[in-house]
């Protein structure tokens, strides 16, 4: 299965703010990338299909990162 994560956020960390402590624990989360773990585990995947999913994962995030750097730049 995989190591247990556990993501915890103090009160004191946040000064006893519970909006920032929820915001802080859902951030934690999504670093931790719990969710993604949960789906990714929850049906089987063909190593092939891993693979390619992937790929265009990190092509479209290559696309992104060229736009943002176009849009700083002003270029079109």
């Amino acid at each position: 299965m995989g190591r247990a994560i556990n993501v915890e956020v103090d009160l004191r960390e946040v000064r006893g703010d519970t909006n920032r402590l929820i915001k802080k624990f859902i951030k934690k989360v999504k670093k931790e990338k719990v969710i993604e773990k949960f789906l990714s585990k929850k049906y089987h995947e063909k190593p092939s299909k891993k693979r390619r999913r992937q790929k265009r994962q990190k092509m479209n995030n290559a696309r992104k990162a060229e736009q943002e750097r176009n849009k700083k730049l002003d270029i079109k």
